[in-house]
């Protein structure tokens, strides 16, 4: 089962190739202008819970309304006792619960989205009292609360014990704290985050017997807002945006030691001081020596700026060296293996099936197999493309970091150069548009540099184009020209796409900056594009308007006279249109 949480998980990490334009206009979710209700619990923290001003809180409450944002939709959470919204959902008075616990009796009458938390279930006791596992319970008074999945579990299982409901967990470690009652079954973090909040210092889990998928639920049938919302998880999870919201509220408390942040204040108030005290007589020292160093300041300024470039760079190159090589092991294995488990399930395809059309539905990987037999081949191939775009991002980490001026200078013909990077990304060229011209000069002369590395600029401006592009009617065309009077040989790679945005032309060649940061985009393509044409004495130019298009300039100086030309120099070609 932990498998195929773990394939269920990965396969929303498959994301689009980095481009340069700005990100398509969102798409209105079905039934835009309606209000949708998300109901929850109104003491349940630190998943949900209405504050000190009445307000919902909490980590469930900051998940929803980070997807309502990201999926254009407008939602009301309404935080009642448990047992209240838990009906709610039943009689269609709330929508969807932003947090309930999957067991196989409840997806009988609900439907969930993929889990957001793993809620580990602790039975609690006095200290001082016998550890026990459930099994022990038989007998016993158990303190639960109404509603939740460890009363539903008391009253479908023969377990036998007394089960004494409550509204909330607080109320039930209350009773259990003061010594009603033999133990109380409740979620470990909201247990740990009340026992500290309300002080009650006699109360220990003893056992964790259960770890069940927390997420949202609906109505059986409501599948299309349930797929509005494991959408915008997926996309959160992919930003990393879930991860931090996840930090926030439950990473803390996931620690069985708490941290001393009273005395790290203290100690950091102190450092302050005396830091303070450090620059203020650094800024004395300063002024006392100002007139002795004036002539020399700016010489030394710029040596010292420099040796902080190169010692970045250094350091840079060798993390990304042990970076890559602990990534590219793992991606390795996965890229190795997961053919074989696509190729493994195929093979055992065919007996799933008779077993299905003669016994009907069972659960499979905790899901009926009548849907994990639609879902498990797209599982295994995103994570298989996953897998490709990790060694993707690490080569153009390497390629960010490597210094130039160590390959040994060739002499290539760009138009050469330009129809090889072009037959490598024919696949992409043929999915993003259908009007796709090349237009290559007779009279280009040799260049010199590394014919390699030019192509992977010309890749990235291509890759660039095709994803700026939102229709397939929409056309790119790649021109090479020879500026005779300037002594360059120049590419043009036009576009009719989306264009960029005025404030982030300057921008487009820094490192890490990119418009498709929520599409997966890392920033580099363009950043390192620039790095390689510098080295090669050449130019980046971008001109482009939102809504008309990019074109951009690729500039290198011809190679000397007595430059040995290129084998395919000067060769004409006709335009292409994959």
């Amino acid at each position: 089962m932990g498998w195929i949480r773990f394939m269920a998980l990965a396969a929303w990490l498959a994301v689009p190739l980095p481009g340069w334009g700005q990100p398509s206009p969102a798409v209105p979710a079905d039934g835009a202008g309606e209000t949708i209700v998300v109901g929850g619990d109104h003491y349940h923290p630190p998943y949900e819970f209405l504050d000190e001003d009445g307000e919902p809180a909490g980590y469930n409450v900051e998940l929803t309304r980070a997807i309502a944002e990201v999926m254009g939709i407008e939602v009301r959470i309404e935080l009642k006792p448990w047992s209240e919204v838990r009906r709610g959902l039943e009689q269609g008075e709330i929508d969807i619960l932003q947090g309930m616990s999957y067991s196989e009796a409840r997806s009988e009458r609900f439907d969930f989205a993929p889990p957001h938390a793993i809620v580990h279930q602790s039975i609690f006791a006095r200290r001082g009292d016998p550890v026990v596992e459930v099994e022990e319970l038989r007998g016993k008074e158990v303190i639960v609360q109404r509603g939740d999945i460890m009363h539903d579990y008391l009253v479908e299982n023969d377990i036998d014990a007394v089960a004494i409901p409550v509204d909330t967990h607080a109320d039930a470690l209350r009773a259990l704290a003061a010594g009603q009652h033999d133990y109380a079954l409740v979620a470990n973090l909201p247990a740990l985050y009340l026992s500290r909040e309300l002080g009650l210092t006699n109360l220990v889990p003893v056992a964790r017997p259960f770890a069940l998928r927390y997420g949202y639920a609906v109505r059986q049938g409501d599948a299309n807002l349930l797929a509005k919302f494991s959408e915008g998880l997926a996309i959160l999870k992919n930003t990393g945006r879930h991860q931090a919201i996840y930090d926030k509220w439950l990473g803390p408390l996931e620690s069985r030691e708490g941290i001393p942040w009273q005395k790290i204040g203290q100690v950091g108030a102190a450092l302050s001081a005396l830091l303070l005290l450090i620059l203020g007589a650094i800024v004395i020292w300063n002024r006392m020596l100002k007139r002795e160093v004036a002539a020399r300041t700016a010489e030394l300024r710029q040596h010292q700026q420099q040796l902080i470039q190169a010692d970045k760079m250094a350091s840079l190159g060798v993390l990304v060296s042990g970076v890559a090589h602990e990534i590219n092991n793992p991606s390795s294995l996965l890229l190795l293996n997961l053919p074989v488990l696509r190729d493994a399930y195929a093979d055992a395809e065919p007996i799933l099936e008779a077993h299905y059309r003669a016994h009907g539905d069972f659960p499979f990987g905790g899901l009926p197999y009548s849907r994990m037999r639609e879902e498990i081949p797209g599982m295994i191939d995103d994570m298989h493309e996953g897998a490709r775009r990790i060694k993707r991002i690490v080569g153009d980490l390497k390629d960010f970091a490597r210094q130039g001026g160590d390959e040994q200078a060739e002499s290539f013909d760009l138009n050469a150069v330009v129809a090889t990077a072009v037959r490598l990304v024919d696949n992409s060229i043929r999915q993003a548009t259908s009007r796709f011209e090349t237009q290559y000069a007779s009279d280009l002369p040799a260049l010199s540099g590394n014919a390699q590395r030019i192509e992977q600029v010309v890749i990235n401006l291509v890759l660039n184009a095709c994803q700026a592009l939102e229709q397939p009617a929409q056309g790119i065309r790649l021109t090479t020209r020879h500026d005779r009077a300037q002594g360059r040989v120049e590419l043009e790679v036009c576009d009719q796409g989306r264009g960029i945005a005025p404030d982030a032309m300057h921008r487009l060649t820094d490192p890490f900056f990119t418009t498709r940061r929520e599409c997966g985009g890392t920033g580099l393509g363009l950043s390192v594009s620039a790095g390689i044409v510098s080295e090669h004495q050449g130019s980046l130019t971008f001109d482009s308007h939102p809504g008309q298009g990019t074109r951009v300039t690729l500039s290198l100086p011809a190679a000397t006279p007595t430059a040995a030309p290129s084998v395919s120099a000067g060769r004409q070609q006709e335009p292409d249109t994959p």
